[in-house]
């Protein structure tokens, strides 16, 4: 699809119409209290609350502040990376270069690891949130006992995803290092106070009791819930102890999404690239699995602090759960769109990815949201419609512009003639009423490509060119297809998420 960059696509009436499918029946009888919000481009657009969040008379608000849990790790990878920038660490040194006292081991002996597996995943430590869970307010000195009596891991260092919370903590014990901070001190300061997240800390202290929702647990279905005090925020606090409000939640997946768009929110804070490296996949992760609740993956895998889902249809998804005794929240957001969903409930059988999940894909289907925004070079689009002209003209190919020198000798020009003249024979020629030439791009996979259609009389040409980006651009691959008439897909070409790009064609 071509076009130009879109405005708003949610309406508050489909948003609430979003949040009415997500937070149905199943998961209000799941907990005391919920609330879920749909945000686009960091605007809220639609709130949905439920229940009572301290058991009492007193209703859930738009500004009942829930605990987010592990959903703080992106808080936490951000950070790094802003310090990254500084130059005050190297997230591919070994991680024993800021904390020389840690050990960890592997069958048998010890190992190196760095910030980057840590981050990402794949160090080869366990999963643990069972332990982490019930240990999150576990001091410093005991995290760090820990460590240095030799932590063991369940795979060589950087060979497979497994989501471990200990390793992620000891990136708040660098980022404490390298500053002689409070690692909660310092995610303050780099990233809630410049960005207004007024309402996200990782203690309940500064928050007014009644604005806080009270953890509870349920063993029967819905049917009676225990209440469960907060379990505390210690050495392990950096990877799961935050609390927040939706609207800041809001505001925090629009900052990292914006970092795809050419109008980023608050570059200063943290380089739009740096962002986009906490959205790019690094530990591949099977699909189908439950944890992506049957979506129809291309792929999937961590980032830094956030799980990046490939939906065959809208492309990227960032993601991230948070789970805790007594809570379970969820945000995601769709990149190209700036659509996200965020998700609280107070019990931990709530499910919150389950309903941000289903309220997103309400919306990406109903908004028909492209998959990606793309912007080809000028040369790409100049290349394009040069060759246009000379196929739609009959020229041979010997003349045709742009080529790179290798073209013609891969398939030569007399082979091109005599494959192109029968694929014209076969639509029944070409048309010479064709629309303009934006209007028949139908897709690009990457700013390099372009497959427009050249209409004919029985059918169409798909035509598909790629360019080499040296430093005069020039087309390194061209072909062409016969396809019945409109359709988008040479036979045999399963569907994928770069025919639902939108296309942003330079101006003339």
């Amino acid at each position: 699809m071509t076009g130009q960059d879109a405005g708003l696509l949610v309406t508050a009436e489909s948003a609430a119409e979003a949040l009415r499918h997500g937070l149905d029946e199943r998961a209000r009888r799941a907990a005391p209290a919920a609330i879920a919000a749909v945000a686009e481009r960091g605007r809220v657009r639609a709130v949905l609350t439920h229940g009572h969040p301290r058991a009492d008379e007193a209703p859930t608000t738009r500004d009942t502040v829930f605990r987010i849990a592990s959903m703080s790790k992106s808080f936490l990878a951000a950070t790094v990376l802003s310090l990254r920038d500084r130059g005050l660490l190297d997230l591919h040194a070994p991680i024993r270069t800021y904390l020389p006292e840690v050990r960890l081991r592997h069958r048998g002996a010890d190992v190196e690891v760095t910030g980057d597996l840590l981050l990402s995943n794949r160090s080869g430590l366990g999963e643990d949130n069972a332990w982490v869970d019930r240990h999150l307010g576990a001091s410093r000195a005991e995290i760090a006992a820990l460590f240095a009596g030799g932590v063991h891991l369940a795979a060589a260092p950087g060979t497979v995803y497994q989501y471990s919370n200990l390793g992620q903590s000891l990136l708040g014990r660098v980022v404490e290092a390298v500053t002689d901070r409070d690692v909660e001190d310092v995610i303050r300061e780099t990233l809630l106070e410049p960005l207004g997240l007024r309402r996200t800390a990782h203690v309940s202290d500064g928050y007014a009791p009644e604005t806080l929702a009270g953890g509870f647990r349920t063993f029967d279905d819905g049917t009676t819930f225990r209440p469960e005090p907060f379990v505390g925020s210690g050495a392990l606090g950096c990877i799961g102890s935050m609390f927040s409000t939706v609207d800041d939640i809001a505001r925090w997946m629009w900052f990292l999404g914006s970092a795809f768009t050419d109008d980023p929110l608050a570059p200063a804070v943290l380089a739009p690239a740096s962002r986009r490296e906490l959205q790019q996949a690094r530990t591949p992760i099977p699909v189908p699995s439950a944890m992506f609740d049957g979506r129809d993956l291309a792929g999937a895998g961590y980032g830094y602090g956030l799980f990046v889902e490939d939906d065959r249809r809208f492309g990227r998804i960032v993601q991230h759960s948070g789970g805790l005794p007594g809570f379970s929240a969820h945000m995601r957001w769709h990149a190209a769109s700036g659509i996200g969903v965020v998700a609280f409930g107070n019990s931990d059988e709530f499910g919150a990815r389950r309903i941000a999940g289903a309220a997103l894909q309400q919306l990406l289907e109903r908004t028909d949201a492209p998959s990606a925004v793309l912007h080809p070079w000028a040369e790409t689009v100049a290349a394009a419609q040069a060759l246009d002209a000379a196929i739609r003209s009959g020229r041979p190919a010997a003349t045709y512009p742009f080529l790179a020198d290798h073209v013609l000798d891969d398939i030569p020009a007399d082979v091109r003639d005599a494959r192109l003249e029968a694929q014209v024979q076969e639509i029944g020629g070409i048309r010479e009423d064709q629309d303009p030439f934006p209007d028949r791009v139908v897709a690009a996979a990457t700013e390099a490509e372009l497959r427009w259609r050249i209409v004919g009389n029985r059918g169409d040409l798909l035509v598909d060119m790629r360019l080499v980006g040296l430093p005069e651009p020039r087309v390194q691959g061209l072909g062409a297809a016969v396809v019945a008439p409109g359709q988008t897909r040479v036979e045999g070409e399963g569907a994928g998420a770069a025919e639902r790009h939108r296309i942003i064609l330079p101006s003339p």
